[in-house]
């Protein structure tokens, strides 16, 4: 019997015939019209209202899950019910990096045993890392200001700072964390970091130095910026919060391209107004979307971004040639990349 790959998520087309070209024992079954579609390019879905699809389309999808060995990505609209839908399903390729969360709460790992599921770990580090030095040289160079001078047709000379030997203490070295480490000495920061495992390489000769998560309070008061890339983990839950903010240096900046679970968010949003933290720069959030009723939305300090930061017009070509580097090792009996450990929740 050929492995038969459903994909569950839009793509283009040359995208689909790239993963066929891979080997012809596999069959690839797309079918755009069951799906939901995109609002913009890279988009999965993540906060598409719940269509449903007519009933003769329902009965058309259930039939090609329950035939599906392997899976490109994840459907929303039937998450919950994946497990039984598609119990012959072996390998899961999710379009998202941090999916450790949701798929623990849906008990996947003890309601599909058998199946693989990896992660697209390493697909989004470039935009998410462009993310945090936009943000650190709108923070540095006053862009948020510039915008509102402009806006109101106001011409007034004022003056910003230099990145260059400012220090940056980034919470999480793995793909992403290592790009902005990479970007950050481009701008000759100096550059420290909190890891799981310290003694892991990351190419670490641009990063001062690497510690553990119990150095935190030690490094805290150093970080003119703080930039979270870390997964969320009952470990790194709340991480920040109230106490740590304070350890910050008056006028620090918070960079979170993380989960909003990571930050005490009202304790953040005080200390903005109190002006002890300098400014915030957020694509994620405690819940999202984001309230119209936070602060957040009003502070002159803080950039809301609506989790979009990973998303790019390339991510769909970097999943799928992600998707292909797997399909291969997945038919050669290889050791897939980025396999979701539950217990690690990453």
């Amino acid at each position: 019997m050929p492995e038969k790959i459903v994909i569950t998520t839009w793509i283009d087309k040359d995208h689909v015939e790239q993963i066929r070209a891979v080997s012809p024992s596999v069959e690839v079954i797309y079918e755009p019209d069951l799906l939901l579609r995109p609002r913009f390019p890279g988009d999965h879905g993540a906060e598409m209202p719940n269509t449903p699809l007519s009933e003769e389309h329902e009965r058309r999808w259930f039939a090609l899950l329950k035939q599906a060995t392997i899976l490109f990505d994840i459907d929303r609209r039937y998450a919950e019910r994946l497990p039984e839908l598609a119990p012959n399903v072996r390998w899961i390729q999710s379009t998202s990096s941090g999916i450790g969360p949701s798929i623990n709460q849906r008990r996947y790992p003890q309601r599909m045993p058998r199946t693989i599921i990896t992660t697209a770990s390493g697909v989004h580090a470039i935009p998410l890392a462009e993310f945090a030095a936009m943000s650190m040289l709108l923070h540095s160079r006053r862009g948020l200001h510039m915008m509102k001078e402009q806006a109101s047709k106001r011409w007034k000379r004022f003056s910003g700072t230099d990145l260059s030997e400012r220090t940056v203490l980034i919470i999480g070295l793995g793909s992403v964390g290592s790009e902005v480490a990479r970007i950050s000495k481009a701008l000759r920061m100096r550059v420290l970091g909190i890891r799981r495992d310290p003694n892991l390489s990351t190419g670490d000769s641009i990063i001062e130095s690497v510690s553990r998560l119990d150095s935190l309070h030690r490094l805290l008061p150093q970080a003119e910026f703080l930039v979270l890339a870390a997964p969320q983990t009952t470990e790194t839950e709340q991480l920040i919060g109230k106490s740590e903010l304070q350890m910050l240096p008056k006028g620090a900046v918070l960079i979170n391209l993380a989960r909003g679970a990571l930050v005490d968010e009202l304790a953040l949003i005080d200390s903005l107004q109190s002006g002890h933290i300098g400014g915030a720069y957020l694509d994620v959030f405690s819940t999202e979307p984001l309230p119209i009723s936070s602060p957040l939305w009003s502070l002159p300090n803080v950039l809301v971004n609506a989790h979009s930061a990973s998303t790019s017009d390339r991510e769909n070509s970097r999943i799928v040639e992600l998707f292909c580097t797997n399909l291969t090792r997945f038919l050669n009996g290889k050791t897939l990349l980025n396999i979701l450990d539950p217990e690690k929740g990453y």
